[in-house]
């Protein structure tokens, strides 16, 4: 067991609500304490909002905190227990190599999950050492934080840190600990171990905490559980339409990593699209494309499907009464999707109100892309930017026709010019996390231990709808001979 610390000035704040829930749900469970941790990059603006003293986390006992090696006042660390369907196979799971060690409360009262990412084993190990490596540890930082800046509802990075250790994965590897910041860590795959593994009070324990800390306003509703169902379909439907409208492509969409509240969790494989392609996938462990980019809104409905059998209990006394519910439910998903798709497509092109031809107009321009292999973020930056001489479209006679389309279909609105860029310029990033721009900004930091290369890269990620000078570099396309880009689940 490690030392807890009591100091004023750190800014902690701490609740353990998640121990109130049945053992059943979680370990308790210390971090194993490391060598030498040194702090290797701080999230000051996110410690900030937390309440948590920039100060108190540079100084050698903040490091020993966001090591694992001394525990917060307050803290009551465990790891969460539950289970999940793996590419679509069924497998008991649980926190192998994170631990949770409690929830802060900001000083608006808003409560978060605050986790440490590699702090030793579990008793949901299994094989693992329940240690992490510095590179993935600095990918998830990275991409996580540029989701957040995006828009996107995310998981966050508060800090990394080096253990002074080493890791062995396919090569030997610096060992490293992020803290992660999170609404809660409640997955879909936690409602499926309670209702595997668990009883029927003990499900409806944690189906109620849920509803108490992500949709509170159950209270007075005729079937609250088909809130909660409901809730998370609206909820998750918002969030795959926003990595699609990005081109972002999470890579392993198993229902262990998709979360109640809908943030996006586990940054393993994941990657944004360059050449706009549907059937694009990164993942190398994703050998028949499962979790391709186009698949991604069937896959959400696959694991929303999967999250409605776990409350059949509690929807209905029928069972047959309680499956129709949940049919009922889940078919709105692909509605609440393609609505909210089609939104965010229309204002990328700076379109306000609604044409029934928009959705031809739409997908006449995503074809064209995908036939001449047009890169998905670059193309909406250049017509937000009215530089479409750049574009790898420009000089077809069919792009010629579908931009004088375009341009006709903006002037039949009533806002001005200058009103639909600022639509376009809010809608469209001007930069993404590059895949080559975030594996020079790791291999340097890694390899060279030169961490200036990732702090400019976050710099700019920070603010992808600035349209600065800044961000040219970032927004150019790695040269031919990069080759295909793979992406490991090392996080």
């Amino acid at each position: 067991m490690t030392d807890q610390i009591i100091r004023e000035d750190a800014g902690w704040s701490l609740d353990n609500s998640y121990l109130r829930l049945p053992e059943t749900f979680y370990t308790n469970v210390w971090p194993t304490p490391v060598q030498s941790p040194q702090l290797f990059v701080l999230n000051s603006d996110l410690a900030n909002s937390l309440g948590i003293a920039n100060e108190f986390l540079k100084s050698k006992e903040g490091v020993e905190v966001l090591a694992g090696n001394q525990m917060p006042i307050g803290a009551e660390p465990l790891a969460q227990a539950y289970a999940g369907h793996q590419f679509g196979h069924f497998t008991m799971l649980g926190d192998g190599r994170a631990i949770l060690i409690g929830e802060q409360i900001t000083p608006k009262g808003e409560r978060f999950d605050i986790q440490l990412k590699g702090p030793g084993r579990t008793p949901y190990s299994r094989r693992g050492d329940g240690r992490a490596g510095l590179g993935p540890m600095l990918r998830e930082y990275i991409i996580s934080e540029a989701m957040h800046a995006l828009g996107i509802p995310t998981t966050r990075s508060l800090a990394v840190v080096t253990t002074g250790e080493t890791v062995i994965r396919e090569t030997f590897q610096p060992g490293a600990i992020l803290t992660r910041v999170a609404a809660s860590h409640i997955r879909v795959g936690t409602f499926e171990y309670a209702a595997s593994f668990g009883t029927s009070e003990e499900l409806q324990s944690l189906a109620d905490y849920t509803l108490q800390r992500h949709y509170p306003d159950f209270e007075g509703r005729q079937n609250q559980y088909l809130y909660l169902l409901e809730e998370v379909i609206k909820h998750q439907a918002e969030l795959i339409a926003k990595w699609q409208l990005v081109g972002f492509i999470h890579g392993v969409m198993n229902t262990d990593n998709m979360t109640i509240c809908g943030e996006t969790i586990d940054y393993g494989p994941c990657a944004f699209m360059d050449t706009y392609d549907p059937a694009t996938v990164f993942s190398s462990i994703d050998t028949y494309g499962r979790y391709a980019y186009r698949n991604q809104p069937n896959i959400a409905t696959w694991n929303l499907a999967r999250f409605a059998g776990t409350l059949l209990p509690l929807l209905d006394q029928s069972h047959e009464q309680a499956i129709e519910i949940a049919k009922a439910a889940i078919a709105q998903f692909t509605p609440q999707f393609e609505q909210a798709w089609l939104t965010g497509m229309k204002a990328k092109l700076g379109i306000v109100n609604h044409e029934e031809a928009d959705k031809e107009l739409i997908e006449g321009l995503l074809s064209m892309m995908q036939k001449y292999g047009a890169d998905y973020t670059n193309t909406f930056r250049a017509l937000t930017l009215n530089q479409v001489n750049e574009l790898v479209l420009f000089g077809y006679d069919e792009f010629t026709q579908w931009y004088e389309m375009w341009l006709a279909r903006i002037s039949r609105q009533e806002q001005s010019k200058d009103e639909i860029l600022q639509l376009m310029k809010n809608s469209n990033p001007a930069i993404i996390p590059r895949n080559h721009r975030v594996e020079e900004a790791i291999e340097a930091a890694v390899e060279l231990s030169d961490y200036g290369v990732m702090e400019k890269l976050n710099e700019v990620l920070s603010e992808p709808y600035a349209y600065t000078v800044d961000q040219e570099h970032y927004a150019s396309l790695p040269d031919a001979s990069y080759g295909a880009y793979r992406t490991f689940c090392g996080t």
